[in-house]
């Protein structure tokens, strides 16, 4: 059946109930976006050097203290104090030697993006361990990935309702394993179970908003939520101040995401999405959710147009008795032709969107203090974008805009690539960030693209795959930090020419503007790409036309459904013309019999 045509609307379509669920779906993106975020401020490298060893010094020189201390113990480099090494002394004439040696007390560290401590202070990642910090990150990403494959497959099985309590609960575990961590494996570990709840939690929390919206509000509740994204990550800053620690920061950060349980106790702040309950054929139980998403909208349902007879026995009469449920599975996607080149194609676009930002980020350095202005900026870019498609993409469609933002995307960084060292600082400064902005726009439009054309039956895991995608382009930043930062150059121009590529894979894709989202396998194989060019070189005469089909709107399904929903009606209630006739039937035969009689 059509739910946004159909259904929706004899449930009171986007009306008051669904309007509040939405925006309560909104909140739960504040939390997740300050457990995403806080990977920054926990690896963020604080400035650092040795713990002058005063038995390394010359006795003259072992009383010093402050400044005098620091400049006496360790070697001068372009940045002030070396961070990895000590300075060695020639005894008997007190005389700094060229050679120096490794820390032996330790170090002593600055503050950092708000904390005085983080994981790097904590255990010591600097100098010979500095590799276990980007090693962290890509476990983390990892963890993010796998948490989109997994939980996207089985809110395809189970529904999104109880793989989105299951995720909150894995959430909280695992966010009190990360405050209480005892060493660093033991912190690597239990961030990979967090990353892949909290990626369960944000998935589940997409697709359920998309699903309850009605066609012209699919968008904007999409963007505001991107909104609210944005407002936890710029609200997690503030708290990293107030903590000053960083367990404590992962304790208030927890603290929020307990929060999350209560959608979980109320039914109405998270119910399991009907669409889904019908594309898999659970009749009952999506019954029972239309009846409670109409009575919340307010819907008369004695009347005529909204009559839940009329609405149920159509399910019933499409159902033709007993059925059982259907699932499908991440395999059956891979079965499909048209559904499995959609996916690829936008998952490839949202790869490049997240892998070429790091190439607009390294001409950001220089610009203020470098953490704070990097982060905020890269805020501020993504509310942007945000507030642009939601303008944009409604009047325009989103094949359109995905086109124009991947340009944008691939020339920005083509001339950042080939005229770097020609640019005037503020021109390079521009350039950077329209790629930033133009980035997040084509990560932001290819995840929401492609819910809009995999079919409800496989949503999550078909969708799971297209963010797991971009996870994997946001892991080539710190796999990179693995070799000292060693090929960013062809890290560039990969991706440069990646982003040209997709400019012609993007023509490849249907337009989902103004059409209902696909329920079942054979409606996704139905999107078609619309044509490049509208011909208009053949001539519409009607007279002349001799294979002129008729326009009708007569579909003999509907016509069959119609008048078994008539019969039944007629036979559980009479009509007051069928009263009529057989009144004047009976009065024919009286004047029948008396001109007999007459005769």
């Amino acid at each position: 059946m059509d739910f946004d045509g159909r259904i929706l609307p004899r449930t009171g379509g986007f009306g008051r109930f669904s309007r509040l669920l939405a925006a309560a779906l909104w909140l739960p993106n504040v939390a997740l976006a300050l457990g995403f975020f806080s990977e920054l401020l926990y690896t963020e490298e604080p400035e650092h050097h040795c713990r002058p060893d005063p038995s390394l010094l010359p006795l003259p020189l072992r009383n010093l203290s402050g400044s005098d201390l620091l400049d006496a113990a360790l070697p001068p480099s372009s940045a002030g104090w070396s961070r990895c090494q000590l300075s060695r002394y020639q005894e008997p004439g007190e005389q700094r030697s060229n050679e120096s040696s490794p820390c032996t007390q330790g170090w002593e560290y600055g503050s950092s993006a708000g904390l005085r401590s983080n994981i790097i202070s904590q255990w010591d990642l600097v100098c010979k361990e500095r590799w276990k910090i980007p090693l962290e990150k890509v476990s983390y990403l990892i963890g993010w990935l796998g948490g989109f494959l997994v939980f996207g497959c089985a809110c395809d099985r189970f529904g999104r309702r109880p793989v989105f309590a299951f995720s909150v609960v894995l959430v909280i575990l695992a966010g009190v394993g990360v405050a209480v961590s005892l060493d660093y494996i033991m912190f690597v570990l239990i961030r990979v179970f967090y990353g892949s709840a909290l990626a369960g939690s944000f998935l589940t929390l997409y697709i359920t908003r998309l699903e309850i919206c009605d066609l012209p509000h699919r968008l904007m509740i999409t963007m505001i939520a991107g909104l609210f994204w944005v407002a936890g990550e710029l609200l997690l800053p503030g708290l990293a101040v107030l903590s000053k620690e960083w367990r404590i920061l992962q304790g208030v950060i927890t603290t929020s995401q307990v929060l999350l349980l209560v959608y979980w106790g109320c039914h109405s702040l998270f119910p399991e999405s009907p669409r889904w309950l019908l594309a898999t054929q659970q009749l009952d139980r999506a019954k029972k959710e239309l009846q409670r998403f109409s009575e919340g909208n307010g819907v008369n349902l004695d009347s005529e147009m909204y009559d839940e007879d009329n609405l149920f026995t159509e399910m019933d009469s499409i159902a033709e008795g007993p059925v059982q449920a259907r699932y499908h599975s991440v395999c059956d996607l891979f079965r499909t032709r048209v559904i499995w080149k959609n996916s690829l194609i936008l998952g490839f676009t949202a790869f490049i969107g997240t892998g070429i930002r790091h190439c607009y980020l390294q001409n950001l350095q220089g610009y203020g203090p470098t953490f704070y202005f990097v982060y905020f900026l890269m805020a501020a870019t993504e509310a942007v974008s945000c507030l642009f498609l939601c303008g944009t993409v409604n009047k325009f469609g989103r094949r359109a805009i995905l086109l124009l933002c991947t340009i944008l995307t691939g020339v920005s960084s083509l001339l950042l690539l080939a005229l770097t060292e020609y640019l005037f600082p503020g021109i390079e400064l521009a350039i950077s960030i329209l790629g930033i902005l133009a980035s997040h726009a084509v990560v932001m439009l290819s995840i929401f693209f492609a819910s809009e054309v995999l079919p409800t039956v496989i949503r999550g895991s078909g969708l799971g795959l297209v963010l797991a995608a971009s996870f994997v382009g946001r892991a080539t930043v710190p796999i990179m930090d693995l070799h000292n930062r060693k090929g960013f150059f062809l890290h560039h121009v990969v991706f440069s020419s990646f982003a040209i590529l997709s400019v012609l894979s993007i023509m490849l894709l249907p337009e989902s503007k103004r059409k209902s989202l696909p329920e079942s396998l054979r409606d996704g194989e139905s999107l078609r790409r619309p044509p490049l060019f509208l011909s208009h070189a053949k001539d519409d005469l009607p007279l002349l036309s001799s294979s002129r089909t008729p326009h009708s709107d007569y579909n003999p399904e509907n016509y069959s459904r119609l008048m078994t929903a008539t019969k039944k009606m007629l036979s559980r209630e009479p009509s007051p013309y069928q009263a009529d006739r057989r009144l004047l039937e009976h009065l024919q035969g009286e004047d029948n019999q008396a001109l007999t009689l007459d005769t």
